[in-house]
């Protein structure tokens, strides 16, 4: 199974440059003008499109949110190691991105950025052993 996350941008032209940053691939034969698409991982795809393209595919009747104004979702994910997660996160603000403090459990070890619009998302690091008590 995979997953495709749907997020609404200003500028897809910068949101290219930005995703791409962090090391995310370009899938071209999902890409126009109104959007893109990149690889996260296996199963794992963001797409990002034109905030006024997003809107014509609300059929719900529902307004479109801010996600630089109002906390909408957070797009989380698991890498495999803390130091994988403070790398991607590295990445993400030398690209722009504005972040959060990190939250160290012990057993879990999470960051969080939004990205130039304002979408949220936290990479972590579970141990799989999972907490000690």
């Amino acid at each position: 199974m995979s997953i495709y996350v749907n997020v609404p941008v200003a500028d897809v032209e910068r949101s290219k440059r930005f995703f791409t940053a962090l090391g995310w691939r370009l899938e071209e034969g999902m890409t126009s003008e109104h959007g893109a698409a990149f690889v996260i991982d296996e199963g794992q795809i963001l797409m990002v499109a034109e905030r006024e393209f997003y809107k014509s595919m609300i059929k719900s009747g529902k307004t479109l949110g801010d996600p630089a104004r109002v906390a909408m979702v957070a797009i989380a994910f698991d890498l495999p190691s803390r130091a994988a997660v403070d790398e991607l996160v590295a990445r993400a603000e030398a690209a722009g991105a504005t972040l959060d403090a990190a939250d160290d459990y012990g057993f879990m070890y999470q960051r969080g950025f939004d990205d130039p619009d304002g979408n949220h998302f936290e990479p972590f690091w579970a141990d799989p052993a999972g907490p000690v008590d």
